[in-house]
């Protein structure tokens, strides 16, 4: 038989879910509920502790008792399969771990919570960071790291603010991540792009590049590439960073998912950078919690100063309670543990959806074959568009992306889709995949059929 006090938290329960309880209702008080229910006021404040543990409720003190949230009404679901969403695996998340670090943060540092913290980022954090970074082949220290509110706004920033070589121009791979080329396009800067596949680039079109054309820096993605899944080789990263320094051209390192490489031998170019001409990003994004909106880059001795007047005017500061949770959670050995969770989950899920790709596709497509990482690109026939695609298999609720937004103008392709693995769950990948294949073959088969005429108005 339940004990009274749970009987009261399902009564509670049922009100919030019918709705009769709302977000800020106050609940009856102690004393009303212990006359209702015919028990001890002690009962009650049992009851009233266990749903505050749930996070339903809070109490305020000489107040009383009020709801958080009210329950989400169920609706019917839908089957959703997911090659669009580019977040971390939400089954694999260290939801509770993580609100522990949360909770000893708040008293850790609740000084630092209520003023302005260090610009550069909590000391303590950045020492923790950079020992993490060592296991990535990313020796620096502390004095060069700053931490920024999300890789993101680390690009942003290095678009707009001016360079020790005082060049002006931006080199990106192409395709490249979107994210980047909108930053380009906010600041009105001039790109230039070089072809990438999953053979690399053409090292001699780099170098005329490099000689030619008044080169800032190089935005580069050299490991698990976004949205081909393209990895460098060792020694492609060297002559890249040999290149760099004979033309006086940075290196700006977008290692987001390095942390997923299962080649213990492959080095970022940041280790093969004796003068500090790479400038490395590193986020907890896509392997951790993306709304924890924490990064790290290291940079040049000499950018330092002036990369943080560039934040300053951007937001100050990142968030002090982000800060110190990670803080925690990185020296605990926490984060080591769930990097090892989910690097198996991600190579299995690539594995998986690579091999679908090889025994459904049409003959007439081809696709990456990344070893590891988040993204995997699929080439469509001549005649098939990855916006067609797209719209159709939207009807079915499978997601994937067009790619043709991850290219400059004059490089756009509008036959390349990009599959995310991150959040599409194991069992569904093959199915996806599978209706993904129907779908080309569909709309080729009518277009190989189809006058001028028709094929306008598909």
């Amino acid at each position: 038989m339940n004990s009274k006090y749970i009987k009261i938290m399902e009564e509670i329960k049922l009100r919030l879910a019918g709705g009769s309880l709302i977000a800020g209702s106050k609940l009856p008080s102690v004393r009303q509920l212990s006359e209702y229910f015919s028990c001890s006021k002690n009962t009650v404040i049992k009851a009233y502790e266990e749903l505050e543990k749930e996070h339903l409720i809070y109490s305020v003190p000489k107040s009383g008792y009020y709801v958080v949230n009210e329950f989400l009404k169920a609706t019917e679901e839908i089957e959703v399969i997911d090659f669009l969403s580019a977040g971390p695996d939400k089954n694999v998340m260290p939801y509770v771990e993580f609100q522990h670090c949360m909770n000893q943060a708040i008293d850790q540092y609740k000084e630092d919570l209520f003023t302005y913290s260090d610009q550069q980022g909590l000391y303590s954090l950045r020492v923790q960071v950079v020992k993490y970074l060592q296991d990535l082949q990313v020796f620096t220290q502390p004095e060069r790291l700053v931490v920024v509110s999300g890789s993101q706004q680390a690009l942003h920033l290095l678009v707009s603010m001016p360079f020790p070589n005082g060049k002006n121009n931006i080199l990106i791979e192409q395709p490249t991540y979107f994210g980047f080329i909108e930053s380009i396009n906010m600041h009105q800067a001039t790109a230039f792009g070089i072809e990438l596949s999953m053979d690399g680039i053409d090292l001699d079109r780099l170098e005329y590049i490099f000689r030619n054309n008044d080169i800032k820096f190089f935005y580069m993605i050299p490991r698990f590439h976004n949205p081909l899944g393209h990895c460098y080789t060792n020694s492609e990263k060297k002559k890249i960073v040999e290149l760099a320094e004979k033309y006086d051209v940075y290196i700006v390192e977008d290692d987001i998912l390095g942390d997923l490489d299962p080649n213990p031998k492959s080095d970022p170019l940041f280790s093969f950078d004796p003068s500090g001409r790479v400038i490395y990003i590193k986020s907890f994004s896509k392997v951790f919690l993306p709304g924890l909106r924490i990064g790290a880059v290291v940079l040049p001795e000499l950018m330092i100063n002036n990369f943080l007047r560039y934040k300053f005017s951007s937001d100050f500061n990142s968030s002090a309670l982000s800060q110190g949770a990670l803080e925690i959670y990185l020296k605990s050995g926490m984060f080591n543990s769930h990097l090892k969770k989910v690097k198996e989950v991600y190579r299995n899920k690539m594995q998986i959806l690579q091999e679908a790709c090889e025994d459904l596709l049409p003959a007439n497509t081809s696709f990456s074959k990344p070893s590891s990482g988040f993204y995997l690109s699929i080439s469509l026939p001549e005649n098939v568009t990855a916006k067609q695609v797209v719209h159709m298999l939207n009807e079915q609720h499978i997601y994937v992306d067009d790619a043709s937004r991850m290219f400059l103008p004059e490089y756009k392709k509008e036959n390349l889709i990009r599959l995310s693995i991150s959040q599409v769950n194991e069992c569904q990948i093959k199915l996806g995949v599978e209706r993904l294949a129907h779908c080309i073959a569909l709309i080729d088969s009518r277009k190989n059929k189809m006058t001028p005429n028709q094929f306008l108005h598909i």
